[in-house]
């Protein structure tokens, strides 16, 4: 069979991917120079990089749960084909060779890079707020079972009867992190959100956003304490751009006394939902929750969740499918990148700028 078009003349000129490929495009080309020096001259020709990324995208755009499944509608998917830069007629790549040119991308700060190059797009296009933003954290659970979340000094577990999925009795066994430490995953730690739910083997991926459009401006993903997500609004706090005044939203949560005071010292004035019940009081006084900023801060800081539930739901990153810190945060920067990029897109659509 032969076709006269090509994958180009097939896409519809209203596709939404279409500015998605464009804004990517635009930040890949500030990745050049490093896929570069990525890449050994000798030997054989990997897969691009750049394609690699694009297919990455798909793969959390579109919600596909494994590499293997990514390259069978890369085969007959022509949207993907044209998406990825693939011709009608280009072979494939096998999954284990994609899974081998993927690691090497997480190695790098290919994700960070390729985060700011989006974002650098959302401040020329004049999207992004400099002087408002919210924080917030979340549970990402971690690719580990809690049959592996075993006793430091134990060693592996015995066996004999299914060495595979064993049977274990935890029942009137005190679990913690600082006596039981997961086989699969070392660096997942046992947490829950609140009383109410079961503690499960997860990392804290932590979120900064601008309170115009709701844009992601700065991720944090770090291993789960009883302070990780009060540590990880302090460590983005400080990365916000510019020496003028801003303010932070937080829930009820971040109401502490250290947390509070260390902010005022950053230059940021902390719109913190007060919690009346925690011991000593509120930590916010009545100079900061009297002004109408604080009022507005704190309705538009529950546009956090939207992120979190377009991560945990498209992004698919309900369950992480890598294990240790690093990875898991490489995968959480790009998956955020992405959601920008479907915010980006609707907000410069041409029916949102006429409205």
């Amino acid at each position: 069979m032969y076709s006269y078009l090509s994958p180009e003349q097939r896409v519809p000129a209203e596709h939404p991917l279409r500015p998605i490929r464009k804004m990517t495009d635009e930040a890949l080309r500030g990745l050049s120079r490093k896929f570069s020096g990525m890449y050994s001259e000798t030997g054989r020709p990997s897969i691009p990089p750049e394609k690699l990324l694009r297919a990455l995208l798909l793969q959390v755009l579109y919600t596909v749960r494994s590499e293997r499944l990514l390259m069978e509608q890369l085969e007959y998917n022509l949207l993907f084909r044209w998406f990825v830069g693939l011709n009608m007629d280009e072979a494939v790549w096998v999954p284990t060779v994609f899974s081998k040119n993927r690691d090497r991308l997480l190695e790098g700060d290919i994700a960070e890079r390729f985060f700011a190059g989006v974002l650098k797009q959302a401040r020329e296009a004049d999207l992004l707020s400099d002087e408002h933003f919210s924080v917030d954290g979340t549970l990402l659970e971690a690719w580990a079972g809690q049959k592996s979340f075993q006793r430091k000094e134990d060693g592996p577990m015995p066996s004999p009867e299914d060495p595979g999925n064993p049977t274990v009795n935890f029942h009137g066994e005190a679990r913690s992190n600082v006596t039981h430490d997961s086989t699969t995953d070392p660096d997942a730690r046992l947490a829950r959100k609140s009383g109410g739910h079961e503690a499960k083997l997860a990392y804290c991926g932590n979120v900064l956003i601008e309170n115009r459009n709701g844009l992601v401006v700065d991720t944090e993903l770090r291993q789960c304490s009883g302070t990780a997500e009060r540590d990880a609004a302090m460590l983005m706090a400080e990365r916000i751009e510019g020496h003028r005044r801003v303010t932070l939203g937080a829930d009820k949560g971040y109401d502490t006394k250290d947390l509070v005071k260390e902010m005022r010292h950053m230059n940021v004035t902390p719109h913190v939902s007060q919690n009346d019940r925690r011991r000593g009081g509120s930590a916010i006084d009545g100079r900061t929750a009297r002004h109408a900023g604080y009022t507005i801060n704190q309705q538009k800081r529950k546009r956090i969740e939207e992120v979190f539930g377009w991560l945990k739901t498209v992004g698919a990153l309900r369950k992480t499918r890598h294990r240790g810190v690093f990875k898991v945060g490489w995968v959480f920067t790009f998956a955020a990148t992405a959601y920008n990029l479907v915010r980006m897109r609707n907000l410069l659509s041409p029916a949102v700028q006429q409205a």
